[in-house]
This record gives structure tokens, sequence and C-alpha cells, in this order.
């Protein structure tokens, strides 16, 4: 039996058609943006990885920025809201971001500027995880420090929410 040969059918889209490879470039990161917000870097490792040409990938990604539907800033808000949404902490968000390519004095800037009550959230993720009232013991209490240090808050804020739950009892 002869096996029937679908024509390009394994090569890139881009590829079967090299006149357009930057609309198609551009369409699939717009694709992309369209879903939710990407930094640079993110949305350049996906292009890279559909096999388009490196200097198209940049090409396209400085034309997304010069018309504002790239925006690092609007990216790491996003994001952090995001999280925020989810209980995590500011250490374990800065830390993801960084793993995404984004500046570690950028997302310290925002951090440090936003009036957002860290130690609240802090309180607020305990107590959904462990339940109303302080930790009965030691143990509970470094069992409690140590799951809101894995969320990524820092020790102040831990011991803010820690107050609070023995406050409120």
């Amino acid at each position: 039996m002869r096996r029937r040969r679908v024509p390009n059918s394994n090569r890139p889209e881009h590829a079967r058609d090299p006149v357009d490879a930057d609309k198609v470039c551009r369409r699939r990161a717009l694709d992309l943006l369209a879903r939710r917000e990407h930094s640079r870097s993110e949305l350049q490792l996906k292009l890279l990885a559909r096999a388009f040409v490196p200097v198209l990938v940049e090409e396209t990604l400085d034309a997304l920025q010069a018309d504002g539907l790239l925006d690092e800033g609007r990216f790491i808000d996003s994001f952090i809201r995001s999280r925020i949404g989810k209980g995590q902490g500011p250490t374990r968000i800065q830390a993801v971001l960084q793993q995404r390519g984004i500046d570690r004095h950028r997302v310290q800037t925002w951090l440090r500027d936003s009036d957002f009550d860290w130690s609240s959230l802090a309180a607020g993720v305990r107590e959904k995880r462990f339940g109303p009232g302080p930790p009965e013991s030691f143990e509970e209490r470094a069992r409690q420090t140590k799951y809101l240090q894995y969320r990524g808050f820092e020790i102040e804020q831990i011991k803010a929410a820690l107050e609070l739950a023995a406050e409120s009892d």
C-alpha cells in the first residue's frame, strides 16, 4: 500500500510562504497577546519555538512595542494582580517574574510603590489554610510559618499575620 504524502505538512506555516512570514509572525504574536499579557522575552521564546527567524521576531516585537500592544509594565501589573488573587506573597511573585525574564528592579519598584497590604493577605491565606484562631503549639506555629514562607511571604508579614490571628481569638 502506498502512503499518501501531504505536501509541506510538517513545515511551519511561514516556511510555506516566506513572502508573508512577517505577517504570519505578527499574527501569531497577536494571537498570543489576545489570550493574556506576555513579557517580551516570553513572546520571543514562543515565536522562536515556532521556527521564526530571530531577526524577524525582533522586528515584530519592536513593532508591537511601538504600537503599544506589547507593554512590560502592563504585563507586570496584570501578573502581580493575578498572583495576589491566588494568595502568593511578594517574594514568590518576584522569583517567578525573574524566571520569566523581567528585570528584578522593575518588579521591586512595583512592589515597593504599591500600597498593597501583604500582611493582611498573609493573614487571609493562613486563615483559609489553617482556620481561625492562633496556632495551638510551637510546632503548629512553625508549620504555619513554613507554609507562609513557601507561599512567598516575608518573615515580618508572617509575624503580623500570626499576631492578627492571636488578637482575633
